[in-house]
């Protein structure tokens, strides 16, 4: 399918009535749940709602040079869907494509209602409801669910991370942030100097370099870099010889297996994995190259996630001379670049600010419980994918140490299976509790980079045991979430008199 006939099938209406279970966003997530709940669940009706005016989310929203995943589509696809691309590290468009592709298979077009945007959701106990308002074209209007479930993300779709710099005012070229590139943006013949070090700074470089007259990626610190190919040959060997669903099943496993491995390693003998990422820096870049300034970070491997260079671009664009890296601090923009700390000037005709995003839980939607606003800091995540004393709401939040989707099935695989054990004993209503209110807390992201830092008062909380924990491993949530009972003593369940959905809406 693509984005003209999904147009021509999506709904032009407003979303209007009651669904069991309605999805609050289109990207990968989304679409995800929704495959599960056609499979899994014909009988339930069901509706997408998204804010942009196209699905895909991260996909379609960042639309900057180069843009690209930074894990292997074997295990960034879907389980159920192989992924058939000689390219294991995928550009944005393949991916839109094949999310496409899953809208046309399981026909969901006519579920998704584009910019629709949730403002806040309350549910109402007597009722075993949620009454959500949307926006739309400056209106605001209810619908009823069942259920809601959060595939928005983790971040503010409104805008990244973007500090202020003495000296902007004076500078005369333009200042870019990459959630919101430009599409007209000439950067041909142009020096362009990129502020950060992170995933997204490592994937303009490349990208640019051989348009521009010179590219310097400036950092206040390091991060990892490892090179990877961007054809994974074991997956393009097995194609050939085995059934597309048998070798894409073997790849993800063996490629789910080898992430957790060089994980482990990185946690378990930090100085031998930094020992092995440096000899590999130093074989991909020029003799004499300072690796120990511009690529050795003073955190361990894997306490940030590492940033991943298909086929050593990033390397290759250094040797060829295009690119540079420069380890400084800024002092002030001046009219014709950057001033560092040091005392050099970086001249620039276009500066980018690849300076992190800001996160957002729940895509900032309002969230209450029978009239009473929710703060989701204080609640507890249950199983990673709902709330301590939020009912029938559930969510999708990815792994940070391997590939997001991975965590997503199994979440909305469980969620499925504890659908149709309320159906089967008549129950409306289902709420994490914690007994025990002495419980430790921790963050539920539990991760030092500075993005995650900076937000990690507005998210959930995690416990230190029991289903109250936020696992990072994929065999720790396959054995909860999918081997796993659905019952557990944490979940209260309740039966009110059922809503039916709205004839004709989104049905299944």
């Amino acid at each position: 399918m693509t984005v003209n006939s999904l147009n021509q099938v999506r709904p032009t209406q407003p979303l209007r009535g009651h669904v069991d279970v309605l999805i609050v966003g289109a990207g990968i997530s989304g679409l995800g749940l929704a495959h599960y709940l056609v499979t899994t669940q014909p009988g339930k009706a069901f509706a997408i709602v998204d804010s942009r005016d196209a699905i895909g989310g991260t996909w379609d929203l960042f639309r900057y040079p180069g843009i690209r995943s930074d894990s292997d589509l074997h295990t960034f696809g879907y389980e159920f869907k192989p992924w058939t691309s000689d390219n294991a590290i995928a550009d944005a468009h393949e991916i839109l494509d094949y999310l496409h592709e899953v809208i046309d298979e399981d026909d969901l077009a006519r579920r998704i209602y584009l910019q629709h945007k949730v403002v806040r959701a309350d549910f109402d106990s007597d009722t075993a409801l949620w009454t959500v308002t949307l926006e739309r074209a400056g209106e605001q209007f209810e619908v009823t669910c069942g259920w809601l479930f959060g595939a928005t993300g983790y971040y503010d779709y409104a805008g990244g991370h973007r500090p202020h710099f003495d000296g902007e005012e004076d500078f005369t070229g333009a200042i870019v942030h990459p959630q919101s590139w430009p599409e007209d943006l000439d950067y041909k013949g142009k020096k362009v100097v990129v502020i950060g070090s992170g995933a997204t700074a490592v994937t303009l470089i490349p990208a640019m370099a051989p348009d521009v007259e010179h590219i310097t990626m400036l950092q206040r610190s390091p991060s990892y870099v490892m090179p990877l190919p961007r054809k994974d040959p074991i997956a393009n060997t097995l194609r050939k010889v085995l059934p597309a669903k048998a070798a894409y099943a073997a790849t993800r496993r063996f490629n789910i297996g080898k992430g957790r491995f060089i994980y482990n390693l990185c946690q378990r003998n930090p100085k031998l994995a930094r020992r092995i990422i440096r000899a590999i820096n130093v074989k991909a870049l020029p003799e004499g190259f300072d690796v120990a300034t511009h690529f050795n970070p003073d955190y361990n491997p894997w306490d940030q996630r590492l940033c991943a260079v298909p086929d050593a671009d990033l390397f290759r664009s250094i040797a060829s001379g295009k690119a540079e890296v420069v380890t400084d601090r800024i002092a002030r923009f001046t009219e014709n670049g950057i001033l560092l700390e040091s005392g050099r000037t970086l001249e620039a005709d276009i500066i980018v600010t690849a300076t992190g995003l800001k996160l957002l839980p729940f895509g900032g939607i309002q969230v209450s419980v029978d009239g009473e606003v929710k703060d989701l800091h204080q609640s507890l995540v249950y199983k990673s994918f709902m709330l301590s004393d939020i009912p029938n709401l559930a969510f999708a939040f990815g792994y940070t140490n391997s590939s997001w989707t991975l965590k997503v099935g199994l979440v909305c695989e469980h969620l499925c299976r504890l659908l149709g054990y309320m159906d089967r004993h008549g129950y409306t209503t289902v709420v994490p509790v914690v007994d025990n209110p002495m419980i430790e807390k921790r963050p539920m992201l539990d991760f030092s980079a500075g993005y995650v830092q900076r937000a990690v008062d507005l998210f959930p909380q995690q416990g230190t045991s029991g289903p109250w924990t936020v696992e990072m491993d994929y065999w720790s949530d396959h054995a909860r979430l999918r081997k796993g009972s659905v019952e557990d003593p944490a979940l209260r369940f309740s039966t009110v008199a059922p809503v039916k959905a709205v004839a004709g809406l989104a049905s299944a």
